[in-house]
C-alpha cells in the first residue's frame, strides 16, 4: 500500500509540474508578461511581473489540491472575529469585496491573454506561406477545431470531471 501510494504521489507530483510548465510555456509564447511591462513603462522589472505569475499559479494550486488550508470564511465566523453581532455581516461585505477584486483582474488578465493569442495567431497564414503550406489551411484549422468540440462532448458527455476516466 506504501508503494501504490509513493507511486501515486510521484506520479501527481510529475503530472502537476507538467501541467504547470504548460501554463508558462503558453504565457511565454505570447509574451504577455513582457507585453504588460511594456505598455505600463516598467521594464526593468519584468521580473516581479513574472514572481506574481508564478506565486499566484502556486498559490492557486496549493489552494485546489489543500482547500482545507483556504478556508478562511469558516475560520472568521467560528471565532467571531469582528464581535458577536457583526461578524457576519462584515465578513459578507469583506467576501463580496475580494470576489470583486479578484473578478477585475482575472478578467483583465483573461482578456490581455486572449487578444495575445489573438495577434499571435496573424503570424500563422505568414509562416504557412513561408514553408509552403499553401492548400489545405483551412482543412487543418477545421479538423483541429472538430477534434476539440468532440473531446469536450465525450468529457461531458461522459463525466469524466467526476471520476476522471471514460
Amino acid at each position: 500500500m506504501f508503494l501504490k501510494q509513493g507511486f501515486l504521489a510521484v506520479l501527481g507530483s510529475s503530472f502537476g509540474m507538467f501541467t504547470a510548465g504548460g501554463v508558462f510555456t503558453v504565457l511565454i509564447a505570447v509574451g504577455l508578461i513582457p507585453r504588460f511591462a511594456g505598455k505600463m513603462h516598467v521594464g526593468r522589472k519584468v521580473m516581479v511581473f513574472e514572481e506574481a505569475v508564478i506565486f499566484g499559479t502556486l498559490a492557486g494550486n496549493f489552494l485546489s489540491v489543500f482547500g482545507n488550508y483556504g478556508k478562511l470564511g469558516e475560520f472568521v465566523l467560528e471565532r467571531q472575529i469582528f464581535g458577536a453581532g457583526g461578524t457576519e455581516l462584515i465578513w459578507r461585505w469583506i467576501g463580496l469585496g475580494i470576489i470583486i477584486i479578484y473578478g477585475l483582474f482575472a478578467g483583465v488578465f483573461v482578456g490581455c491573454l486572449a487578444l495575445a493569442i489573438a495577434e499571435m495567431l496573424d503570424t500563422i497564414p505568414i509562416f504557412s506561406r513561408r514553408i509552403g503550406f499553401r492548400h489545405g489551411l483551412g482543412i487543418a484549422v477545421l479538423a483541429m477545431a472538430l477534434g476539440k468540440a468532440a473531446g469536450s462532448l465525450i468529457y461531458f458527455s461522459q463525466a469524466v470531471y467526476l471520476h476522471g476516466g471514460l
